[in-house]
């Protein structure tokens, strides 16, 4: 089974997550946390700044892995780092979602979270 492997950022604010909605492809209209492949040559810090670049129009600062999930889909297995991350600069323009909410730990179980990114939230609970 092929891997892919990719990052994710976990954005925190005012004590709320962000949280995206894929507006394409085979996961369409779940939710995730934003990310994406990681490239050849590329550290994993690296391809986050420059996924939420160019998804969200955003500069972050990449802070400490949360976790990193392994996780078999039907297809392929997905490896994927998950970091803290943190606004520098940017206002989180959509570029490829549908659409995107600041979630409070009590409303981190309001969206259909993907299976991967399930997985995340009662370790982000328990740091919320």
């Amino acid at each position: 089974m092929k891997t892919v492997k990719v990052v994710a950022a976990i954005i925190r604010n005012n004590n709320k997550i962000f949280a995206t909605q894929r507006g394409y492809g085979e996961f369409k209209d779940g939710w995730e946390f934003p990310g994406g492949k990681v490239e050849a040559g590329e550290t994993s810090e690296c391809a986050l700044i420059r996924e939420i670049q160019e998804e969200l129009d955003t500069m972050i600062s990449v802070g400490e892995k949360l976790d990193c999930v392994e996780y078999d889909y039907p297809t392929f297995h997905l490896s994927m780092e998950c970091f803290w991350a943190e606004i520098i600069s940017g206002d989180l323009v959509l570029k490829e979602h549908e659409a995107a909410k600041w979630l409070s730990k009590d409303e981190l179980d309001s969206v259909e979270w993907l299976p991967a990114d399930l997985e995340l939230i009662e370790k982000i609970k328990v740091v919320m």
